[in-house]
């Protein structure tokens, strides 16, 4: 190898330092210009703040949770598949939170190291947000039942139903089933090509044993789904909802469905 690494290393240096700049910003925090940004464009919120003994907190004084609130339900961060790739994060990570503040107790001559680390820690966290963007089939299945409850109600709905008048039911199973105004409602999820199929199946089999049902098929996106798929689907009968998404529609014709009492 014929690269000098003590020029690499210079180059390095001086590359990361105008990257990393501190300024004061009141008489007990100092703010760490970063090249760490939101997807929006704002900066990452990095302070330095005294502690005792010696120790210097790096912490985001609860800047991005905050932030990422303006477009996301955060609770979500902590329920569920979200939650525990949340405490994956902190634990892959060593950052500490306290109320939805993140930080690092860091000695002086640790400062570089960790002023990188927390800014890896909140960029993974960041990107939780793009569960709802890409809606992993995880988490679909996930956001579909906590939305269903919330339109008709726990009490209302049973999980992993099986239509027992049909031969083999069991191999043939329905998310949900809801007692509808006028017959019951079969709410099937789907995520992907996959459960597509496998719910054109379940439709067919229903309708050839000539069961008195109606169907509403939700989808994490539609537009992913092969147009032939999607045709066969649609012949086998059934409302359709594109996205999850979509809870204004979701809500209405769910509601026009089912059995107010």
């Amino acid at each position: 190898m014929n690269l000098d690494i003590n020029k690499l290393q210079e180059t390095l240096c001086s590359l990361m330092c105008a990257e990393v700049n501190i300024k004061p910003k009141n008489g007990k925090l100092l703010f760490i210009e970063t090249p760490f940004y939101f997807a929006d464009g704002d900066p990452y919120q990095i302070y330095i703040k005294e502690m005792p003994g010696g120790i210097i907190r790096l912490t985001d004084m609860g800047h991005t949770m905050m932030h990422l609130s303006y477009d996301n339900d955060i609770d979500k961060f902590r329920e569920g598949t979200r939650g525990k790739i949340f405490d994956q994060i902190k634990a892959e990570t060593f950052i500490d939170e306290d109320n939805g503040e993140f930080f690092i107790d860091t000695p002086v001559e640790n400062l570089g190291f960790n002023i990188f680390r927390l800014g890896q820690a909140l960029t993974k966290i960041n990107d939780l947000t793009f569960l709802n963007r890409a809606r992993a089939e995880s988490t679909f299945y996930e956001d579909l039942q906590e939305q269903l409850f919330k339109v008709v109600g726990e009490e209302k709905v049973k999980k992993d139903y099986y239509f027992d008048e049909m031969d083999n039911a069991r191999d043939y199973p329905i998310d949900y089933r809801i007692e509808g105004k006028y017959a019951p409602i079969f709410l099937f999820g789907i995520p992907n090509r996959d459960k597509a199929r496998l719910t054109t199946i379940v439709l067919e089999r229903l309708n050839n044993s000539k069961a008195d049902f109606e169907s509403l098929l939700i989808f994490s996106d539609q537009g992913s789904i092969p147009k032939q798929d999607l045709a066969r689907l649609s012949n086998a009968g059934g409302e359709m909802i594109a996205s999850l998404d979509a809870e204004t529609d979701f809500s209405r014709k769910l509601l026009r469905k089912i059995n107010p009492n």
